[in-house]
């Protein structure tokens, strides 16, 4: 069996509904890097990993699959990955963060592999095809492999060379749209254009592969808001990606873009005003058959989500329920989702209890703080996601 202290390399990230993937590195870091609002990588030198690299990574966690399985037999489980065999992995000492995610994606049994870390199809087309057949001949039980990309990259690609890497088993790609404003990505320093945004998102869709796009609402401050919600739009609707996630703007002190906000240069949307930059966002999507989600913290309505067309209108539904509470009530709802206790405005009246020690919460922050000091307090309770 393998010694239970070896590892393989992981990156930082991955997006929230790969939690239960297995991880994999295959490039460091992010080749680009200079984006104003992104907190992930700086300081940090862009690298390729060899191919060998690589293979040998996923080749140590195939042997820690079948050291896992092994356990499973020892302990009288027959092969099969529960709750004891996790429970002796995560007890004991001496397992490597990398072994523990390799018994936690069994466990789970997701059968979905993420590949970190930021653009990995910067690799030459030949050495992406390269791993991605070892890795699926290594780990047959996968039936999705997923990765990070830049549209930037992308265009740079054919649709016959990223067809290649489809057939070799890369099933979805997620792209940081962020924007489909020219003066904001160019604000921004994303380093592409709104038309290579939809240039690369065509050629993903027409090499066979799922596409998930990332949005941030609230990335075009209070100067930019509409035009950032309109464009965005339109280049999705150019698009239609098979996903659209929202990922809302937060701005933590190790961002280039902390600067602007300090010397007055950007100024952020407050909550409320980000909410009917949504609404304008999800009413301008039209013709297009993409699910939408809002699956992080960091997004006050989690509830924006479902499949256009047909759920469009419960999405606004959601946006006016919102809009519509009195102030009061919103303000506790802030509260209550930035603390992780509320998912959706209904629990504000499904929950009493929890309602009124909220409301005490925010009448004492506010009587020794002022509405600054609340504000304060739920911007930072959101940063700590970051």
């Amino acid at each position: 069996m393998t010694d239970k202290a070896v590892s393989f390399e992981q990156g930082p990230i991955r997006p929230p509904n790969e939690a239960r993937s297995l991880l994999l590195r295959v490039t460091r870091n992010c080749p680009w890097n200079r984006c104003l609002f992104c907190p992930v990588y700086k300081r940090r030198k862009f690298s390729l990993r060899t191919v060998e690299e690589i293979k040998q990574d996923i080749q140590t966690a195939r042997d820690m699959y079948d050291d896992i399985k092994a356990l499973s037999w020892k302990l009288g489980y027959r092969g099969e990955i529960n709750d004891a065999v996790v429970s002796q992995i995560y007890s004991s000492r001496g397992y490597s963060d990398a072994f523990r995610n390799v018994a936690a994606w069994a466990y789970y049994g997701t059968n979905a592999c993420f590949l970190q870390d930021a653009d990995n199809l910067i690799m030459k087309t030949d050495d992406l095809v390269e791993v991605l057949t070892f890795l699926r001949s290594k780990f047959p039980e996968i039936t999705r492999v997923t990765t990070y990309t830049r549209s930037r990259t992308v265009v740079r690609k054919s649709v016959e060379a990223l067809t290649r890497i489809r057939e070799a088993g890369l099933d979805r790609i997620h792209i940081g749209l962020e924007t489909g404003y020219d003066p904001l990505l160019k604000f921004m320093k994303k380093g592409v254009s709104a038309e290579q945004h939809i240039d690369a998102g065509r050629r993903v869709l027409a090499a066979g592969m799922e596409l998930s796009e990332y949005v941030m609402p609230g990335l075009g401050g209070q100067q930019m808001w509409r035009e950032h919600a309109e464009e965005t739009a339109r280049v999705l609707n150019a698009i239609n990606p098979h996903f659209i996630r929202l990922r809302s703007l937060r701005v933590p002190r190790r961002v280039p873009l902390f600067e602007k906000l300090q010397d007055g240069s950007f100024v952020m949307q407050t909550d409320d005003m980000l909410v009917e930059e949504i609404r304008v966002f999800i009413s301008r999507l039209e013709g297009i058959t993409s699910t939408v989600t809002s699956d992080h913290i960091m997004n006050l309505l989690e509830e924006v989500s479902g499949r256009l067309p047909d759920d469009k209108q419960k999405m606004l539904d959601v946006i006016r329920r919102y809009q519509e509470l009195p102030d009061t009530d919103r303000l506790i709802y802030r509260v209550g989702r930035r603390g992780g206790t509320y998912r959706s405005t209904d629990d504000l009246q499904n929950d009493p209890a929890t309602y009124r020690k909220i409301q005490s919460l925010v009448e004492e922050v506010m009587a020794r703080e002022g509405a600054e000091g609340v504000e304060k307090f739920i911007s930072e309770m959101v940063d700590r996601y970051i």
